[in-house]
Formats: structure tokens, sequence, C-alpha cells
């Protein structure tokens, strides 16, 4: 039986940040925080790429598979980004912009513009 010698593998995770404290995956503008929640939600590598097609696939392997390896700087990351979002629609419903308008509204006030069929 022959024995394959393998060179160990070290893998770069492809995060920027833009602007500072907001990470982007790959070559991407798309969110950490996008990709880590949608498979959180138990979407695959695959579905994500076909969600983000700016994504590559590889890119988003090597930040999965960062985050299963040691996931505390990542779950303390999304921690800090609802913790944002939060205050960010506090400060929204403090100042009357969130009228919490139903897809359907929506839908029915484009139909009276015109906008779609």
């Amino acid at each position: 039986m022959t024995t394959v010698d393998f060179e160990p593998l070290t893998v770069a995770v492809p995060l920027w940040e833009e602007p500072p404290g907001v990470f982007r995956v790959g070559k991407s503008r798309v969110l950490l925080e996008l990709v880590l929640r949608a498979f959180q939600r138990g979407e695959t590598p695959e579905g994500i790429v076909r969600s983000y097609r700016s994504l590559q696939l590889a890119d988003v392997y090597a930040v999965i598979s960062h985050y299963l390896a040691n996931p505390a700087p990542f779950d303390e990351y999304l921690r800090q980004c609802d913790e944002e979002a939060e205050a960010v629609r506090r400060k929204l419903e403090s100042a009357g912009m969130t009228n919490r308008v139903s897809k359907e509204e929506l839908q029915a006030r484009s139909r009276a513009k015109g906008l779609i069929p």
C-alpha cells in the first residue's frame, strides 16, 4: 500500500473590512453576517452562492470552515451587528420613520402608480 504525504493546507479567510467594522466576503461586497446567517438557517454554501452571485464558492466554504472551527469571534461579531441594528431600529421608531407598511400595501401602491402590473 502506498501512502501519500500531503503538505499542511492553510487557507486564508477571505474577508475584507469596508467601512471599518463591517466585514465582507471574498472580493464581493456581500456582508459576512448575511453569509453566516444564511448558513445558520440551514443554507448550503452552494445555496448561498446562488443567492449572492458575486460570491465565490471557495470563499464561502473558507468562511464557514473557519466559523465552524472557531465560532466565538464570529458569534461576537454577529451579536454586535444585532445590537447595532436594534439601535438603528429604535432610533427610526423614535423619529416616527417606521410605519410598518405591509408587502401587500407596497404592491398596491406600486400598482396604483403603474409601476407594476
